[in-house]
């Protein structure tokens, strides 16, 4: 049974325009090579000012993907995010019916 997912990305904000489209591919063949299918991938905020440095980077670019997935490929993405010289931080929630009904717009 799948369930469902979101991530949110913290990503470097001096990518060019090429590199973020080849990571935000990655960031999605991940999921998709795992077995999950996704529902939503956007860039949620573009070059926002971070409230503290991370890696000695100020700003990010937010990227939130929304997926299904077999709770045990968490893992797996887990793994490959944290390989990624591109992400900042990134955190894996996973959402309930309430939340899912919440996301949609009416």
């Amino acid at each position: 049974m799948k369930n469902s997912y979101e991530t949110m990305f913290i990503v470097k904000p001096n990518l060019g325009k090429e590199e973020l489209d080849n990571l935000f591919a990655h960031l999605k063949d991940a999921v998709t090579k795992n077995g999950g299918d996704i529902e939503e991938a956007i860039i949620w905020q573009e070059k926002k000012k971070l409230s503290f440095p991370i890696n000695k980077t100020e700003e990010g670019i937010y990227y939130l993907i929304r997926f299904k997935i077999a709770p045990a490929n968490v893992i797996k993405l887990k793994e490959i995010y944290k390989l990624n010289d591109g992400i900042l931080r990134f955190l894996i929630v996973r959402l309930d019916e309430k939340q899912i009904l919440a996301a949609k717009p009416v």
